[in-house]
C-alpha cells in the first residue's frame, strides 16, 4: 500500500487531501497513468507533468523513480522563492 498526500491545486482537482492505494505501477509515472484512467478529475490533476513535483518518501524525484518499496508519494505544484 501507498500513501498518497495531494498538495495546493492538485488538492482542490482530485477533491482529497490523502489516499491509500494498492497498485502493480512500477514508476511514479506508471502510476499517475492509473490515476488518470480513474476519474476525470484525477485526469485533470495530473494532464500537465510539467506543472507537478512529486516527493517519494519525503525526496524529491522524478516521474520515472520506482515504486518498490515506497511507502508515499506527495504531488504538488512547484515551489516559488521569495
Amino acid at each position: 500500500m501507498i500513501d498518497l498526500l495531494y498538495f495546493a491545486w492538485v488538492r482542490e482537482r482530485i477533491g482529497l487531501p490523502r489516499e491509500r492505494l494498492e497498485t502493480g505501477a512500477a514508476t511514479v509515472a506508471d502510476l499517475i497513468e492509473e490515476l488518470k484512467l480513474r476519474e476525470d478529475r484525477y485526469a485533470a490533476a495530473f494532464a500537465d507533468l510539467r506543472a507537478l513535483r512529486v516527493a517519494v518518501d519525503q525526496e524529491l524525484a522524478d516521474f520515472d523513480a520506482p515504486l518498490a518499496g515506497v511507502r508515499e508519494l506527495a504531488f504538488f505544484p512547484p515551489m516559488t522563492g521569495g
